[in-house]
């Protein structure tokens, strides 16, 4: 594809924290919100989880509907349904719009399909709309590692193909996304490797470091554009007094950057703030991290990041 008709490829952070939302003065530069990713790759905009994040998004997106009229359409990938990642979606105002079309994927937990814990949630007495009575066309489907996601012609619907036998070579412009099961949390969690014409992002959330680096993650980011990687603790929170977070399922910035190195990676986003951070205490960490990692940064809301 000649240079200048390489299409946009970027991300933008709606939501950075873990555990719980954290709004406030202290948190004012990084952002409160829980996990939630814009990535446009072309026409096609992908959102990863729908933490509290995904309600700036949403609005977002529909002050443009009633500019240019046009359908919302938009994928959201979960990476697993934790509240922290999931308590933004019934309040994601283009689900209540009836032009609006949803295509929503992620992992079968505990044998529980996506769609009835998605649900689950909107029960009363939880919520007052249940997930059947929003106006929106949905399309909810389960996924594997064996599969991934192919997004073709920018009208046209995603296609799930097996990995092992149905999966063609993307054209120019086209996007897949693929993906790798985690086992930081005991359902699992899901890591996404988005791809557009040579250029890839990964998305590596509510991850756990091993000794070595996590050996199946650093293959599967290697020599990625961008690296989103969980970095929940400190070394010192990780193993210190009164409690050991070791077991959590989240990583530290310092296991965040030896995945990084280890895999050959241009950036490095860290991610999924701890609640009690506030903005002193990350933009500490970021200046650490930077030390050891010059590419690297501690994500903040409205942060975007383009792949050239």
């Amino acid at each position: 594809m000649p240079e200048t008709d390489k299409q946009s490829f970027s991300v933008t952070f709606w939501g950075v924290r873990g555990g719980y939302p954290k709004p406030g003065v202290t948190t004012n530069q990084f952002g409160g919100n829980t996990t939630c990713l814009e990535i446009r790759a072309g026409r096609h905009l992908i959102s990863i989880d729908a933490g509290t994040g995904i309600i700036g998004l949403g609005e977002k997106l529909v002050a443009q509907h009633r500019v240019d009229k046009s359908p919302i359409v938009a994928t959201i990938l979960f990476t697993h349904t934790h509240h922290d990642h999931t308590q933004g979606f019934p309040f994601f105002i283009p689900l209540y719009i009836g032009s609006s079309v949803m295509y929503i994927f992620g992992p079968k937990l505990l044998h529980q399909d996506l769609e009835a814990a998605l649900a689950r949630a909107m029960l009363p007495p939880a919520h007052p709309v249940s997930l059947d009575e929003l106006n929106s066309m949905r399309f909810v489907r389960n996924i594997s590692e064996s599969e991934s996601i192919v997004f073709r012609a920018p009208s046209a619907a995603p296609e799930v193909c097996n990995v092992f036998h149905e999966c063609e070579a993307c054209l120019p412009g086209e996007v897949r996304v693929q993906v790798m099961r985690g086992y930081a949390h005991p359902q699992g969690v899901f890591m996404y490797r988005i791809e557009m014409d040579g250029r890839k992002m990964v998305v590596a959330t509510d991850t756990e470091g091993y000794i070595g680096g996590d050996r199946r993650l650093i293959h599967f980011a290697q020599d990625a554009d961008l690296l989103i990687h969980d970095a929940e603790f400190t070394t010192e929170e990780y193993l210190g007094a009164p409690a050991s977070k070791q077991g959590w399922g989240h990583s530290t910035w310092e296991m965040a950057i030896e995945v990084a190195q280890a895999a050959n990676v241009k950036q490095l986003a860290l991610t999924h703030h701890n609640a009690l951070h506030d903005d002193d205490f990350l933009a500490q960490v970021e200046q650490d991290a930077q030390a050891r990692f010059p590419a690297a940064v501690v994500a903040c809301e409205g942060l975007t990041i383009e792949l050239d």
